[in-house]
C-alpha cells in the first residue's frame, strides 16, 4: 500500500490531467472532504457540478447523488468511486410502488426528498431538500401531499404546513437510531451546549433541540452564532467540517452510533482508482432523465421566485 502523500499527490495529478472536479459529500471521511474541490449538501455539489467547467465530476457520497449530477450534468462525465455506496432510505421506495400509491391519492401533489433515484424522482411533481422541503410544500396549490420517502422528513413539514400530508413509510437508518436518551446524556455532560437536529431525526429528538438545520443550515449557523458549544444530531461526519470551519469552538457528537456505513465507503484509496480508471461511470436514461430533471426544476423556481 502506498504512502498517503504519494496518493493524494497522484489524486492530483489525475485530476488535472482529466480536467476532473472531486465533490465530496459533509458525510464523507475527513481525508476525502480535505482533498475534495468542493464540500456540501447533496443538491448543492450537484449544481456546483453543473457550474464547472470539468470534463469529469468525481462525486464522492452515495450512488443518489452521483445520479443527480448525472440528471443535471448529462454532457459530463459522472464517477462513483465505490459502486456499492447506496441509501437504504432511498432503497425503501421504488418506482413502481410508487406509481401504485398515486393512483390511491389521486389529487395529492408527490413531493420527493432528493435522497432518492432518478426513476423515483421522475414519477413525482417537485423535489424537496431537508431545507427547502416546508417552503417547497406550501408553495403548490395542492391540499393533499404524498410525501416520500422519509416519513421522518414527512412529520417534520406537516407540523409546519396546513397541508395534508401523506408519508412514506421510509426513514434514514442513522438519524433514526439517534434516540432522546443519547441527547440527553451528552446534554448532562455540556449543558450550555446547543443542540442542533437534522429533520431525518424522530420527532421527540426534534421536539428538544434547540434548532433543525440541514446540513448546510448547522455550518451556517455554528459560523455565525455565539454560542461556543453544540451538540450535533446527525451524521458524524459533519464534525470534521464543524471543526475545520470553527477551531475555537466544541462540537459533539449526539450519539458515537450515528455513523452511516455507505458514506464511510469511499476512502482515498478508492478515489484514486476512480480516477485512474474511471469508474464507476453513473448514467440515466434520457427519458427518466428528463422526467426526473423537471421535479428538480420545479424545486429550483420555488427558490428563485420567493
Amino acid at each position: 500500500m502506498q504512502d498517503l502523500h504519494t496518493t493524494i499527490e497522484k489524486i492530483e495529478d489525475i485530476k488535472t490531467g482529466k480536467n476532473a472536479v472531486i465533490l465530496a459529500h459533509n458525510y464523507e471521511r475527513g481525508e476525502i472532504q480535505d482533498i475534495a474541490d468542493f464540500t456540501g449538501d447533496s443538491l448543492g455539489l450537484s449544481q456546483q457540478a453543473v457550474e464547472q467547467d470539468a470534463d469529469v465530476i468525481v462525486f464522492c457520497g452515495v450512488h443518489f447523488m452521483a445520479e443527480s449530477a448525472a440528471i443535471l450534468s448529462p454532457h459530463k462525465t459522472v464517477l462513483l468511486p465505490e459502486i456499492h455506496a447506496g441509501c437504504p432510505m432511498a432503497s425503501m421506495i421504488t418506482a413502481e410502488a410508487l406509481r401504485t400509491e398515486k393512483k390511491k391519492y389521486p389529487d395529492a401533489a408527490v413531493v420527493c426528498y432528493v435522497n432518492s433515484t432518478a426513476e423515483v424522482k421522475a414519477e413525482s411533481d417537485i423535489c424537496c431538500t431537508s431545507a427547502n422541503a416546508v417552503e417547497v410544500v406550501n408553495s403548490l396549490d395542492e391540499e393533499e401531499i404524498l410525501f416520500v420517502p422519509d416519513k421522518n422528513l414527512a412529520d417534520y413539514v406537516a407540523r409546519n404546513s396546513t397541508k395534508r400530508i401523506i408519508p412514506w413509510e421510509g426513514y434514514c437508518p442513522t438519524h433514526n437510531q439517534i434516540l432522546v436518551s443519547d441527547i440527553l446524556r451528552v446534554k448532562q455532560a455540556h449543558p450550555e451546549a446547543e443542540v442542533l437536529a437534522h429533520p431525518e431525526c424522530r420527532r421527540d429528538v426534534l421536539e428538544i433541540s434547540d434548532s433543525v438545520f440541514s446540513t448546510t443550515g448547522m455550518l451556517n449557523y455554528a459560523r455565525k452564532s455565539t454560542c461556543m458549544e453544540f451538540i450535533i444530531a446527525t451524521e458524524r461526519g459533519i464534525l470534521h467540517r464543524l471543526e475545520k470551519d470553527n477551531p475555537e469552538k466544541r462540537f459533539y457528537y449526539a450519539s458515537e452510533f450515528a455513523v452511516c456505513p455507505e458514506m464511510k465507503a469511499i476512502d482515498l484509496d478508492a478515489l484514486l482508482l476512480s480516477l485512474e480508471r474511471m469508474q464507476y461511470v453513473i448514467t440515466v436514461p434520457e427519458e427518466v432523465r428528463v422526467r426526473a430533471k423537471l421535479a428538480l426544476d420545479r424545486m429550483l423556481a420555488v427558490k428563485r421566485n420567493r
